[in-house]
């Protein structure tokens, strides 16, 4: 089934996706900053672990336990921004633009 526009029926159409790039942004950056919050708790951790080794060993236990914590984060967030933001696309947006006539409209429900 190919998507045509409501108004003069070509199929030339662009589905513009405003809503999910900013979702995901957000979500990213957010989910980053809570990533991070709560790898200084796995920081805490990875520098007990790593107190086996010495000094060194707690200090690189605490910066990669906040790394990959921020990055984890950051992988949660901006999935769960996206999936927002494409659900603000389909159902409220007019993300969809005819080429031919410019005609915005959504997806019929």
């Amino acid at each position: 089934m190919s998507l045509q526009c409501p108004r003069c029926n070509s199929p030339k159409i662009a589905s513009l996706h405003r809503a999910m790039k900013i979702g995901a942004a957000i979500g990213t950056i957010g989910g980053a900053a809570r990533g991070a919050s709560a790898a200084l708790a796995g920081s805490q951790a990875g520098a007990l672990i790593g107190a086996i080794a010495g000094p060194v060993g707690i200090t690189f236990g605490s910066v990669s336990g906040a790394i990959l914590g921020g990055l984890a984060g950051a992988v949660g967030g901006c999935a769960l921004g996206a999936q927002l933001g494409e659900s603000l696309d389909r159902h409220v947006l007019a993300h969809n633009l005819c080429l031919i006539c410019g005609h915005r409209f959504n997806l019929p429900v």
